[in-house]
């Protein structure tokens, strides 16, 4: 088959024609270079200015007024039964009767569980019987300590050993009581951990007593609010079960100590619970409150977020200048300024994308 002598590559294989090529190839790469100086000369004298001496950049800025402020924080705390025990018992003994049920409300003084008592009953009988022995011995002695047929020194020992009788009645007395194991007070109890029967020490637990008609709500606030809370400051808690409803109660106590790893202080604050909705354990969070005035503020826009640190540009004499900022607490659309401008700076707030030190600025005049 004859071949095709149409193709390019017969053509860049001529050397007159390669050669007349490499005379091309310089003179074209001079007119692009000429073009696109020519294209930046142009630019820099027409063209919107960011980095130059060109035409002034329009940009919307804020006079920096002193204004007052409200520092709010978000406290998250967890709820505390008012009082709140584990029912155990003093001695090892078996459970001989259990008098609540699981949930139940009960009374100061009411017995929940009763163990074993008839070594104890029988002490008791036993120093009773003892007792009446020696009051009717210091009885007899009495009479003849009048006629002298008993001395003075076998009246006073008798006088002491009925004092160590009625002493072991009411010993006695005590280690029957501690077998009925009552509340010491009102509240609700919890899940019953022993059956009948069952042998228990000191170390087991029969069950949980709360007191939950007052909810102890415990949380940390930071030390900057330290001079706004207070002993029966009113606060108010909401927790997710009610996302409706919200708890008022007031502060109590504060501790005396700032923790010196968070820079925070304890805070415990009490809730009127009388319809019982509020449970030991519950995750709530309480909202406060601090007023501050001549708090400088400005547009979240105006900040200019570079390597962790925070800037502004402020307007000198038509040129923009840089300004490192300390950014405080912040509120929906403005963030405070702790330190890094002074009151009455013109402050950017539109076009700080396209400055930099000494850019020339127009302000638009609505501003």
């Amino acid at each position: 088959m004859p071949q095709n002598n149409n193709t390019p590559c017969r053509y860049f294989a001529d050397p007159q024609i390669l050669a007349c090529l490499m005379r091309l190839i310089p003179a074209l790469a001079a007119g692009l270079l000429a073009a696109c100086g020519s294209d930046q000369a142009a630019g820099n004298r027409g063209g919107p200015s960011g980095f130059g001496g060109g035409a002034p950049v329009t940009v919307i800025a804020q006079r920096l007024e002193p204004q007052s402020f409200t520092d709010r924080y978000t406290a998250l705390g967890t709820a505390q039964a008012n009082e709140s025990i584990k029912v155990t018992v003093r001695s090892s003994s078996v459970v001989t009767g259990i008098n609540f049920r699981e949930g139940q409300p009960v009374k100061a003084g009411q017995v929940l569980v009763k163990l074993d008592t008839r070594q104890e009953a029988a002490s008791l009988s036993l120093a009773e019987a003892q007792l009446k022995q020696a009051e009717s011995q210091y009885r007899r002695s009495q009479a003849l300590a009048a006629t002298q047929v008993v001395s003075a020194a076998d009246l006073d020992q008798l006088e002491a050993n009925l004092a160590v009788a009625r002493a072991q009645v009411r010993g006695a007395q005590a280690r029957l009581d501690t077998l009925s194991v009552r509340a010491p007070f009102a509240g609700v109890v919890g899940l019953r951990k022993v059956s009948l029967g069952d042998l228990v020490s000191p170390d087991t637990v029969i069950t949980t007593l709360d007191d939950v008609s007052t909810i102890k709500l415990g949380f940390s606030i930071p030390e900057t609010f330290m001079d706004t809370v207070h002993t029966d400051m009113p606060i108010s808690a909401v927790t997710t079960v009610y996302p409706d409803q919200q708890f008022a109660g007031k502060v109590t106590s504060i501790d005396s100590r700032v923790d010196p790893v968070t820079r925070s202080v304890a805070v415990i604050a009490t809730l009127p619970n009388a319809g019982g909705a509020l449970k030991p354990g519950m995750f709530m969070t309480v909202s406060l409150e601090k007023q501050r005035a001549k708090v400088l503020l400005i547009a979240e826009e105006s900040l200019v977020p570079r390597e962790g640190r925070q800037y502004v540009f402020v307007i000198e004499d038509g040129k923009a200048a840089e300004r490192e900022v300390i950014v405080g607490g912040r509120t929906p659309g403005f963030a405070e300024i702790r330190s890094g401008l002074e009151a009455g700076a013109l402050v950017v707030t539109e076009g700080t994308q396209r400055l930099h030190e000494g850019t020339s600025v127009t302000v638009t005049p609505d501003t």
